[in-house]
This record gives structure tokens, sequence and C-alpha cells, in this order.
């Protein structure tokens, strides 16, 4: 076919260009199918399928994942499911763990591989959705003949990664659809969505990773959700990366220790006020549950309440 052969000999064209001409993310997979994973876009190739035993243990492996995506991957189907479009989840070596896709076009999808238990990978399938998501980490659009392999150019994909409680990337959600008259509007449509449902399931993670801590939302411009979880002392125990990009942290920072409400800048205190300062804002807390009542309050606190009357006078709180 001519729309096949020309294609296959542009990959080939910009794929061998110099390293400093190959300057966009799809010409720079395109270079890394062909050096790296020694892929040619001729080639009739299905991505790989794992056995039963395999697949199994892949979804064992992302028990977590799993559970926690689940719910976002059916909401987001109810919308999508009369556009022609299959979602899949995906875990970090680009393995199909759960599919939605509507009964009229399965066939479609599974002629081409996008079924639960295969692998797309670059390195299985060339540039697409998933693999290039999470080679590049970082959401991606691959509009039909923008794949690699010439048998993929009747596809159109838009994925996100998801991270894990640490920053890390985990997963990532595909929307996919085999029809001819998928246009850049749509698929840019189709990209918002995805990217909100993984950032929903990343921060769905981050939650159940830290379920004991209070989750602060950190107001980052940034993609992806911006949350920080803090023990009872204000002490940051995790952050997700776009918290962790926006206010610098990482890993060493959280292990040490650190405040996050000097993160947020919540006002720079006063020489020798931090202790009244927290006194105050305990007692505040303990009159509010209370509804001001003050002997309720110092029963609370276990002191007596000429004690407690002594410190709200103290802290002005009278």
């Amino acid at each position: 076919m001519p729309a096949i052969r020309d294609h296959t000999e542009h990959v080939y064209r910009t794929a061998q260009q110099s390293s400093a001409a190959v300057s966009s993310p799809v010409a720079a997979s395109w270079r890394r199918c062909m050096t790296l994973h020694g892929l040619a876009p001729e080639e009739a190739r299905l991505p790989w399928r794992l056995d039963v035993g395999e697949f199994r243990q892949a979804r064992e492996r992302s028990e977590v994942l799993i559970a926690e995506a689940v719910g976002e991957l059916d909401r987001l189907f109810a919308v999508i499911v009369k556009s022609g479009c299959c979602l899949l989840l995906t875990d970090d070596k680009g393995i199909a763990l759960e599919r939605r896709g509507a009964d009229g076009d399965d066939a479609d999808f599974r002629g081409v591989g996008l079924w639960s238990g295969t692998v797309w990978s670059e390195a299985s399938v060339g540039t697409n959705g998933i693999g290039t998501a999470i080679a590049d980490e970082r959401p991606v659009v691959i509009h039909r003949d923008q794949h690699f392999l010439s048998r993929n150019i009747g596809l159109s994909c838009a994925t996100a990664p998801i991270r894990d409680e640490t920053g890390r990337l985990a997963a990532a959600l595909d929307i996919s659809t085999c029809r001819d008259d998928a246009s850049e509007a749509t698929l840019s449509i189709l990209s918002q969505a995805v990217r909100d449902a993984a950032a929903r399931i990343e921060a769905n993670l981050f939650r159940r990773a830290f379920a004991e801590a209070r989750i602060v939302l950190v107001p980052a411009d940034r993609q992806g959700p911006a949350l920080l979880a803090v023990d009872r002392d204000d002490l940051v125990l995790g952050a997700t990366r776009a918290a962790r990009q926006w206010l610098g942290l990482d890993d060493r920072r959280i292990a040490a220790g650190v405040p996050a409400s000097d993160l947020l800048q919540e006002g720079v205190p006063r020489e020798g006020a931090e202790l009244p300062d927290a006194e105050r804002a305990a007692l505040r807390r303990v009159l509010s549950r209370t509804n001001g009542n003050v002997s309720m309050a110092a029963d609370l606190l276990g002191i007596s309440r000429a004690t407690l009357y002594r410190k709200m006078k103290r802290l002005s709180l009278n």
C-alpha cells in the first residue's frame, strides 16, 4: 500500500538524521526504536503477549494500583463509551493490566493487540502512546502515522503516566481509537480527559499510602496533583512529584524532617514566638471542639479551669 510505503520511507529518513536534527519527541522515539531496540517500521509484529501465569503475576504486583484505578477507569469509559475508543491501564513496563472497550469495537482492538496481557513498550511495538509516555515520563499523543510501525498507522493514542507516592513512574493510562476520522482536536480533548483521570488515580495512590496523615493541597502550577502528607507535628511524611518539583523536595529532605508550614511559607515566626504560637493554636483547637466551653476544654487538656484561664489570658484568647 502506498501509504504504508511512504510512512516506512519517512521513518527511515527521519530517524537516520543526525541527533541534532532529531528534535521532536516523536522523531527521538523513532530513533530509539531503530538504534536501541533494533526495530524496523515495516515489521508486521504484534505486541508481546504474556502467558496466563505471567499476566497473573503482573496483576498481583500491581494489586494496589488496580484497586485505586478501577473506579476512575469505569467513570472515564462511561463518558467515552460511544466514541469508538478503548481504555488501557498498564504498569510501568507497558503491560496492559485492565481494559475497557465496547463489544462492537472489540474485534478491531483485538486485531491490533490493544488487549489485556499485551505489552505496549517501545521495545515491543515501537513508538506508541503507552510506550512513549513511559519512556519520556510525560503525557503524549501519538496520532496515526506518528507510530513507528507502519501496521499501526491506523491508531491514535492519548496517554498519561501515573506516579506512585514517592513520585516515581508506576503506570500509564491510555485512550486509543482505530477511527480514521479521529482529528487532532478530538485527541486534544481525549488527552485532557486521560490526564485528569491519571491525576485522580495518582492522588488515590498517595492518599492510600499515607492513610493516617493529613493531606495538604499545594497551590502549585504543575501537571498532576500537588499533595503533601503531613503528620500531627506538621512534619512532611511524603509528597507527590508535582509537590516535590514545586517545593524543591526530595527523599533526603523528607526523611530529615521539614515542617509543612515552612515549605508553604505560612508566615515567618518572630524570634522566640514558635512555642507561644503552637500553644495558642492547640488551645484554639480544643476550645473549638468544645464550642468554647472552658470547663470541658480544661478536662480534655488535663489541666484545671483556672490554669486554662491563665493560659488564655496570657495568649490573648479571652
